[in-house]
């Protein structure tokens, strides 16, 4: 039986469970030929990138259409997806990923989970806006390149969510010489130096 931390608490359904525990099999299937994750990383793949994602979806309306960037291995996007398909099966998920290699993984894993979800194998900066209501990047770029592409793909009022390192409040700093937003730090759960930020009212300084 899986063991839930205890921040998961009892909203996450036997169901929700049972197609994590078949994406982590299909990513330990796929792993030995395009290296979704660190061949360190296959031993603590619940703990560095499972429930890293799943705290992500805890923090915004999960009612809204999404977009995830440089989704690489399926986190958080497929997460965020297979979260949706048990509870608001109506949201899409958008993966941008621009490896090809990756992507055929990710459109495997949406066949084989039944998702409602789609992959566009671009850049960020090359696709038309998406105006989604929730952006997304796990690992993808500085908090200021992040702010520039929810400028394209954000639609108005939505929510930007981005997990940071412990240098997170640096980033911050940093993206304030050139945007003006409002923020919230949520503390991670999976890793005590980091965080997880909420962004929204992006502006150009």
């Amino acid at each position: 039986m899986m063991l839930l931390p205890d921040w998961v608490g009892s909203d996450v359904s036997r169901e929700t469970i049972e197609d994590l525990q078949a994406f982590v099999a299909l990513v330990e299937k796929w792993n030995p030929k395009i290296n979704l994750v660190s061949k360190n990383d296959l031993n603590t793949l619940w703990e560095r990138h499972i429930w890293d994602s799943l705290q992500i979806v805890n923090l915004v309306d999960m009612s809204k259409n999404w977009m995830d960037l440089g989704s690489g291995g399926g986190f958080p996007g497929i997460v965020v997806a297979i979260c949706a398909k048990h509870t608001t099966p109506d949201m899409k998920v958008t993966l941008v990923e621009s490896d090809q290699r990756k992507s055929a993984f990710l459109r495997t894993a949406i066949r084989e989970m039944s998702l409602n979800a789609v992959v566009k194998s671009e850049r960020v900066e090359s696709l038309p806006s998406e105006q989604a209501e929730v952006l997304s990047a796990r690992a993808l770029a500085d908090l200021s390149d992040l702010l520039s592409f929810a400028e394209l793909h954000l639609a108005e009022g939505g929510t930007c969510v981005f997990p940071k390192g412990a240098c997170w409040k640096k980033e911050i700093e940093n993206a304030q010489l050139k945007w003006s937003f409002s923020y919230t730090s949520h503390k991670s759960k999976t890793n005590a130096d980091a965080s997880i930020l909420t962004i929204r009212d992006i502006q150009r300084v």
